[in-house]
């Protein structure tokens, strides 16, 4: 593994270095105009929920049915991709995620609310996992907690950038007819449509399509991923029903949902909770970005840290418990400041989870089980979003209380640890006690 004292042989210095800089920022900006538009519901609530008849608990099961639909086609999704390629798969995504958070403008009712949110989760579906399983095409084990962290930082950064952004398009109201959240989602959801022709046009397969390689560069990489994908996986070759209920995804799949719930329940309701101690549309957009742009910052940190030490179960394992610490101190203070602190503590945990975790579950399948793995687990996380998210909206609306509604996320992160804790002392076990292929 590489190491600062240790200098990178030439080729793959210049190789690593090439294909960073060609693929992370196109899929950066990708994943974050992705978010934007998966959480802007929650600015779009600070008006649309009152035009919409929507209540607290409505508002919830809206999201909930985003995740709901995101599970549903999330693994076909990702055996789609492996058959039809990366470049077309990506861009039909992005191209229809875009049109319905388009459309979704345009919601009269509840119904429609619920309908907007399904699609968008049914289109969105394979996304991440697609993404996370083509850069396993491209970059070797040990490049990639800090390359999946730096991806990811598109998550924080979409909250951190996005909300002063929807706290703007919101101050439209009225202007050609449409309410400011209206503009909302019609604004947030055009680049998505640009970044799939983007894709569809520039996007190689895999690294023999990247003619921005040389052949000496191409050849380094096939015979370093093959020599990788040559050594003992506790997860061997399975049928999709056998990755499904195989024991490591199930368990990494609920490392990962504390994580996924708590990122996403806070960007889709965090600006609610802003919003409840008083401040304007406006000032709960500047405010809102705090806790996020700190929280980019430490995952790329705590990324970097993770693939040094090579410790990625144990790296994973810290920021799960500081985030579920930190929430549970959410119900000891009804200050704005203290409050944002603490929201700070919380996305700081839970997104340095991020890089050493998918380092740990790319570690863990093998390439033949990759594809509906990284899926599989991904969709396991999102049944606990789902449940989550709407849980969220239901005790908020029954208690009045948002640091109450935050105590499921606590729960799913403290029951995460023990996961982590087990995994880790799976991964001391001799290669004949792993998992045997099943073909």
């Amino acid at each position: 593994m590489p190491t600062n004292s240790a200098p990178l042989p030439r080729i793959e210095a210049e190789t690593m270095r090439r294909i960073t800089w060609r693929l992370l920022p196109f899929f950066m900006v990708c994943y974050f105009i992705s978010y934007v538009d998966r959480v802007n519901a929650g600015f779009a609530a600070l008006q649309m929920n009152k035009d919409l008849g929507l209540t607290q608990a409505a508002f919830g099961a809206g999201g909930a049915l985003f995740y709901i639909a995101y599970i549903l086609f999330e693994v076909p999704s990702n055996l789609a991709m492996q058959k039809v390629g990366a470049r077309i798969w990506i861009a039909r995504i992005m191209i229809t995620w875009g049109i319905v958070g388009i459309l979704s403008a345009f919601a009269v009712g509840p119904i429609t609310f619920y309908l907007s949110r399904f699609l968008l989760g049914a289109a969105e579906a394979g996304f991440f996992p697609g993404v996370i399983l083509y850069l396993t095409f491209w970059f070797p084990a040990a490049y990639r907690a800090r390359i999946v962290a730096v991806f990811m930082v598109a998550i924080p950064l979409s909250s951190f950038l996005g909300s002063p952004i929807s706290g703007a398009l919101l101050a439209m109201d009225g202007v050609l007819g449409l309410r400011g959240w209206q503009w909302l989602f019609i604004v947030e959801a055009i680049p998505a449509v640009l970044l799939g022709l983007v894709s569809f046009f520039g996007l190689p397969n895999k690294p023999a399509d990247a003619k921005w390689l040389e052949p000496e560069a191409r050849n380094w990489l096939d015979a370093r991923l093959q020599s990788e994908r040559s050594m003992a996986k506790q997860v061997g070759h399975m049928s999709l029903w056998q990755i499904l209920t195989n024991k490591y995804v199930l368990i990494l799949g609920l490392i990962y949902a504390g994580s996924s719930a708590t990122s996403n329940a806070l960007s889709l309701w965090q600006p609610q909770i802003v919003k409840s101690f008083g401040m304007s549309n406006m000032e709960t957009g500047f405010l809102n970005a705090i806790p996020f742009g700190i929280a980019s910052v430490a995952m790329i940190f705590w990324g970097r840290y993770s693939d040094r030490s090579n410790a990625h179960a144990q790296n994973t394992a810290i920021p799960l418990a500081l985030c579920a610490t930190a929430l549970l101190a959410t119900m000891l203070t009804s200050s704005l400041p203290v409050t944002l602190a603490i929201l700070s503590v919380v996305l700081i945990g839970n997104y340095s989870i991020k890089g050493p975790f998918w380092a740990l579950a790319t570690g863990t399948l093998s390439p033949a089980t990759a594809a509906a793995g990284i899926a599989g687990i991904n969709t396991l996380s999102h049944i606990g979003t789902s449940g989550a998210v709407w849980l969220l909206g239901v005790i908020k609306e029954a208690t009045g209380s948002f640091p109450m509604a935050l105590i499921p996320l606590a729960l799913l992160q403290i029951a995460g640890i023990i996961a982590v804790l087990w995994i880790s002392k799976q991964e001391t076990l001799p290669a004949t006690s792993a998992a045997s292929p099943v073909h």
